[in-house]
């Protein structure tokens, strides 16, 4: 390959690197002005509220949807650990379930979400350099996700007694 093949090829693939980069910021960015704003510190302080008092079953349930609501608006897996961790796991203890279910609704959690959310940068980064539009992507992955939320509501509910 000559000096301008090359430059070119090297043009056109960074061509299609810049809109993945755009996609990552903004993604970003909604992380960002949503902890700045601390919008995050008020959805956790409505969650602890919400989630004291409440049975096995009932909190195991409600920490998993709970998670997955968070997860779509921090879609960093350590991030949202960091956010709400220290008052998810200590709540457990109030319904008497253990620490360890509430990882593992968390982790369930963030990872089903992030098989399509928007405001993860992988997803709308890989879809991106593949170049399918997000609603076919939607519309392919919504039963595995679907079958997916079932199946781990009900390993969740299982798991705690």
């Amino acid at each position: 390959m000559g000096e301008h093949a090359y430059i070119d090829n090297f043009l056109d693939g960074a061509k299609d690197l810049l809109g993945v980069a755009l996609i990552i910021g903004v993604a970003r960015g909604i992380v960002v002005v949503m902890n700045a704003g601390s919008i995050t510190d008020t959805v956790l302080h409505w969650s602890e509220q919400l989630l004291s008092g409440l049975g096995k079953v009932a909190f195991i349930n409600v920490v998993f949807w709970l998670e997955l609501m968070l997860s779509f608006f921090v879609p960093s897996s350590s991030g949202l650990a960091v956010l709400s961790m220290p008052i998810m796991a200590p709540l457990a203890g109030f319904s008497d379930v253990g620490a360890e279910f509430v990882v593992t609704a968390f982790q369930s959690a963030s990872g089903l979400l992030n098989l399509f959310n928007p405001t993860f940068a992988v997803v709308m980064g890989g879809l991106a350099i593949g170049r399918v539009p997000y609603h076919t992507w939607l519309h392919f992955c919504m039963p595995l996700v679907l079958m997916l939320f079932v199946l781990i509501t009900l390993a969740l509910s299982l798991s705690v007694y």
